[in-house]
């Protein structure tokens, strides 16, 4: 089988089965034929999830290769075969509250380290299929993250922390246990209008439960939350990562600790690819040596 058309019908119906039906094959011999083609490429077309079909960087210049008059193809083809430095645009869907990712460092050395790859970081607390949408990868808390992806950890255990100025404390007091948040003034997340505040989650003698919060303020801007808080606004909840340089500094100050256990961190995830880009590749090894 010409493998060429093949990859080209992938391309256009984004569908392994609608692009089988089309050539009259196999949904197998579609999927066995793009990973024939990648091999000889060295680099992958495809992404491919239990949910959607989606084309790499790569793919999507092959596809362009094929609309070429016949002459300029061979050399088109000569450039997908010879990606083997990282380069080109990579697109990672990362939630707000990663802190150490949204920090600036880990980027930044990342960015001077290839200079060639061009980083378009989306900040969204928005749950969807990354593959779908047209991202090479995306970072989130463990627990949130698809069954079919790979996760490379980005940090190690994670814990809520409920905090406030002391400012705040000195006129209101601090709560001894999670239930007296109720009658606290709170600063709340949420990640759009129409979604609730997030609910606050605490575990006592080995049992999680949560608090419903009624905050007097609430955002889905986590800087605006933190900027309040400093403020001496009131109480506010999030990740460890996001408070501990103020707390060192005494500019906030931890609550109800012996109610916050730790749990799974943050992880840069992705589809599982045969033939993974360079540019993705560089990524991973960088947030593995970031650690």
């Amino acid at each position: 089988m010409n493998l060429l058309p093949l990859f080209l019908a992938v391309a256009e119906e984004d569908n392994f089965r609608a692009a089988a039906d089309r050539l009259g094959v196999t949904r197998s011999a579609v999927s066995q034929g793009v990973r024939r083609l990648e091999d000889t490429f060295g680099t992958a077309l495809v992404i491919r999830t239990t949910r959607s079909v989606h084309l790499t960087e790569a793919g999507e210049r092959l596809r362009e290769a094929l609309s070429q008059p016949i002459s300029d193809i061979t050399t088109a083809l000569d450039q997908v075969a010879a990606e083997d430095e990282p380069r080109g645009l990579l697109r990672v869907a990362v939630t707000s509250i990663a802190e150490r990712f949204l920090s600036g460092p880990l980027i930044a050395s990342f960015a001077q380290t290839y200079p060639r790859v061009t980083i378009d970081v989306t900040v969204t607390d928005e749950e969807f299929d990354i593959v779908a949408a047209g991202f090479d990868a995306g970072v989130r808390l463990g627990e949130v993250i698809e069954q079919d992806m790979i996760a490379v950890p980005l940090t190690g255990n994670q814990r809520e922390m409920a905090v406030a100025a002391p400012s705040y404390l000195t006129t209101h007091g601090a709560p001894a246990h999670p239930r007296d948040l109720v009658h606290h003034r709170c600063i709340g997340w949420r990640p759009a209008p129409n979604v609730a505040p997030h609910r606050w989650e605490f575990e006592e003698n080995g049992v999680p439960f949560d608090v419903a919060v009624e905050p007097q303020i609430t955002t889905n801007d986590l800087r605006f939350m933190l900027r309040s808080a400093l403020c001496g606004a009131g109480i506010t909840f999030a990740t460890e990562d996001t408070f501990q340089p103020y707390v060192e500094t005494g500019q906030l100050v931890p609550l109800l600790q012996d109610f916050l256990p730790p749990f799974p961190g943050f992880f840069l995830y992705f589809p599982q690819r045969h033939n993974m880009s360079p540019k993705l590749r560089a990524l991973i090894d960088h947030v593995r040596q970031w650690q």
